[in-house]
């Protein structure tokens, strides 16, 4: 059966009921549970076991549930949950659970957690059923005829594969068929979760070592699971349970800390909320202050931190108001009225969590120096922080306030799910939509399962947002080779570069919380990923991609190579580059296509240049204020008309002529030269070295070289630096008829596909 487990009180090394008591939730459901007697589960079963109910009357089994689904849908229709209830409790008869209950306990518990968080009347209702279909004779047929698709949906989602059919795959398959089924209804994940915190309460008949394999599994998936739906109060609970069954000797020292603090006569944290009840009250401000102490991870955790613990680091202060903007108007007060720590603040009002958590953190600070700390949100934040995607009821229903979907749907891609992993959607979060993706990719159980466990250990998320207004949400630590396999897929082979924030930046950059990514896409389509990306991928989905390519193309993945080869003129290429060369007469300064064997588009020996093609000498029209003087145009900037320029006298009567702007020129005024006035001629002619910047792909050459002959610009000489993490840097001096066609020749090579900027040459001026 799904559920093998036994009562509390069932002697063995069980994770005690002591955390939920200690660290009892200031939630309303918390106080809900503190205002009624403790369920006892065995007189519930034992009810269950007297027979049906009388037709239309509601089980005395279930009163419990509906009390506490009323307390949050006091207009609910109750009569599926008869019906559920009739139907679960006759198919479950006979069966016990391991500790000796009625089995329908567990159903019955599973559905009050769900009642107690907010869940709607269709969730409690497969809730109920949750089992049928696993351990009777029940089918998904009859769940359907008698309750309708979406719960046999449910249903469906969170029933095990068998063991027989499957084997040892059958738990990793279970959970990529239940993931897959969440990627259409989230429900499906908080049936589990309520499931699975039912177990882990009543593990203690369980075998150690069987303890201990569940435990591992719900610290691995489950729990990260809660925490990305933002169902805290079962979060927070599944991980102390586990907490005591793996670390029980760490547990029963934290538990001893909480008890002496517990028996203290005075809490510090009771007088802080006192003053701050005063001072909201003062400010004429409609609040509560709440004391919300720590569970015992949390207190484990702190411990570990700050080492020895003192009275206000047992809690934290929950202060809930109605609108949000009194959620400033608390923050406001108090940073007025009390000793702010300011380095505490975080708004997550304005910036949600990945998991829908809003709320404002601050911390003040006590004048024997404790420093308390404060969270600030209206009642309803505080419900979606408590209860996550099961504070959202029914979000597919008509007229929700999120996007309706089909859960009903087959498969993922059915659900209307934002497209590049957007988190616009709370019921198919960006980062279920990347898992969801990767999965399908992933080869077997083993390889989905490990995968699964190491994406869901990165349990923090950034936002990054694309130039059209988009965004991408990525786990901390993801490069922008993860942010192009987020936004294009497979498709993101063809990436070949990207700016962060208006700048360049290498795929392998790793980014940060806010930056704006832009991604360069080649438009080749048999463009390859390289090797080297494996070691900048964060992300499952960008592994799984790259390596899958890979393996479909042994002895692939693009690496830069390095040819080396003569310059056009004869001349040995900068750095031992390889140059371009133009094309014959008729399309001067064509390069030739890529040939086979070169790397990057590059030609590995280009042809010599016809005679009849060279450009013709060219000498600049300057005119200097030195008579018999030889004008010159510097190569540092090489100006060209209408820039304002200077000149230098240098040796052999040479005057160099400079753009105002130049490096050179500060440098040799610093060194004492006199300035030589010059001025432009007549002649509209320019020689101009430009310098193009961009990303090695096939043909790139013969494409740039191609839109310099289609503005009419000569090349005169060019040098191509070997390629360095895809990024290619080309030197072109070109011979222009006219200067004002420059700026239509700079637009025009920057519009070649993987050129990121064209740039006029400047060079540094040297050290003095």
């Amino acid at each position: 059966m799904s559920a093998e487990a036994t009562n509390p009180a069932t002697a063995g090394p069980v994770a005690p009921a002591a955390p939920q008591a200690l660290t009892a939730s200031a939630a309303p459901a918390a106080a809900r549970r503190k205002s009624r007697p403790r369920i006892d589960l065995r007189r519930l079963g034992r009810a269950a076991l007297l027979g049906p109910a009388v037709r239309d009357k509601l089980p005395d089994a279930i009163s419990h549930v509906v009390e506490a689904h009323r307390a949050h849908h006091p207009d609910a229709d109750l009569e599926p949950l008869r019906r559920a209830y009739v139907l679960a409790e006759s198919s479950h008869r006979g069966q016990m659970r391991k500790s000796g209950e009625p089995y329908i306990t567990h159903p019955l518990a599973v559905t009050l957690i769900l009642a107690e968080l907010g869940a709607e009347t269709t969730t409690l209702t497969a809730s109920l059923l949750h089992d049928t279909v696993e351990d009777t004779e029940v089918t998904l047929d009859q769940v359907r005829e008698q309750f309708g698709e979406e719960v046999r949906y449910l249903v469906d989602g969170v029933t095990k594969l068998e063991k027989v059919d499957y084997g040892a795959a059958a738990e990793p398959e279970t959970f990529r068929k239940m993931l897959v089924a969440t990627g259409n209804d989230v429900r499906v994940m908080s049936i589990k979760l309520a499931d699975r915190l039912h177990n882990m309460r009543t593990l203690g008949v369980m075998r150690p070592e069987k303890q201990a394999r569940i435990a591992k599994v719900t610290r691995d998936v489950l729990i990260p699971l809660a925490e990305r739906l933002g169902v805290q109060a079962l979060k927070t609970e599944l991980e102390d349970l586990v907490f005591a069954i793996l670390h029980p000797e760490e547990y029963e020292h934290t538990r001893e800390l909480i008890a002496e603090n517990a028996a203290r006569r005075t809490d510090p944290l009771a007088e802080v909320a006192d003053e701050m009840r005063g001072v909201l009250r003062e400010a004429d401000i409609p609040a509560e202050v709440l004391i919300r102490p720590r569970h015992f991870v949390s207190v484990h955790r702190v411990s570990r931190k700050r080492g020895q613990l003192r009275g206000t680091d047992f809690g934290r202060l929950l202060v809930l108001v109605n609108e949000d903007a009194d959620c400033y108007g608390v923050l406001g007060e108090l940073h007025t009225c009390m000793t702010p720590v300011v380095s505490e603040f975080k708004d997550f009002i304005a910036v949600p969590k990945f998991n829908l958590y809003q709320s404002l953190h601050t911390a003040v600070a006590r004048p024997d120096g404790q420093v308390v700390e404060v969270l600030i949100r209206t009642h309803q934040m505080h419900k979606v922080a408590e209860a996550g995607v099961v504070a959202l009821g029914n979000p597919y229903a008509p007229g929700s306030d999120v996007p309706a979907c089909d859960p009903r749907a087959a498969g993922p891609a059915a659900a209307d799910a934002p497209a590049d992993g957007e988190r616009a959607d709370p019921t198919r979060p960006g980062w279920l939509s990347r898992l969801l993706d990767w999965q399908q990719g992933a080869p077997d159980p083993d390889t989905f399962w490990s995968t699964l466990r190491e994406d869901l250990a990165q349990d923090r998320e950034i936002t990054v947002f694309r130039p059209d207004g988009g965004a991408l949400g990525l786990p901390e630590g993801a490069t922008c080779v993860d942010a192009a396999y987020a936004q294009y897929g497979e498709d993101a082979h063809a990436c070949i570069g990207a700016r962060v924030d208006g700048r360049l930046a290498t795929l392998s950059t790793v980014l940060r919380d806010g930056d704006t990514v832009q991604l360069l896409m080649g438009q080749d389509p048999a463009s390859e990923p390289s090797r080297e990306w494996l070691e900048h991928a964060h992300t499952a989905a960008a592994r799984i991609a790259i390596q899958r390519w890979l393996a479909t193309h042994p002895g692939g993945g693009a690496e830069p190579a390095e040819p080396s080869c003569a310059a056009p003129d004869g001349t040995a290429a900068r750095d031992g580059a390889p140059a371009p060369a133009p094309a014959p007469a008729g399309r001067p300064g064509t390069a030739s296509a890529a040939r086979p064997g070169t790397a990057e588009g590059i030609p590995s020996a280009p042809p010599a240049r016809p005679a009849d093609s060279a450009p013709r000498p060219w000498r600049a029209d300057v005119l200097a204020d030195r008579p018999g003087a030889t004008v010159r145009l510097a190569g540092c900037c090489t100006p060209v008309p209408p820039d304002e320029i200077t000149g230098f006298a240098v040796r052999g009567g040479v005057v160099t002529v400079h753009r105002v702007g130049c490096a050179a020129v500060a440098h040799m005024k610093s060194r004492g030269r006199a300035e030589v006035d010059v001025r432009w001629g007549d002649t509209a002619e320019c020689r101009v070295t430009l310098v193009a910047e961009s990303f090695g792909r096939p043909h790139l050459l013969a494409d740039l070289t191609e839109a310099i002959a289609l503005e009419g610009a000569e090349i005169v000489s060019a040098t191509v630096e070997p390629p360095s993490q895809q990024r290619v840097r080309h030197t072109y001096t070109l011979q222009l008829p006219d200067a004002a066609r420059l700026p239509a020749l700079m637009r025009a090579m920057r519009d070649v596909p993987g050129v990121y900027d064209v740039t006029r040459a400047q060079h540094q001026a040297p050290a003095s």
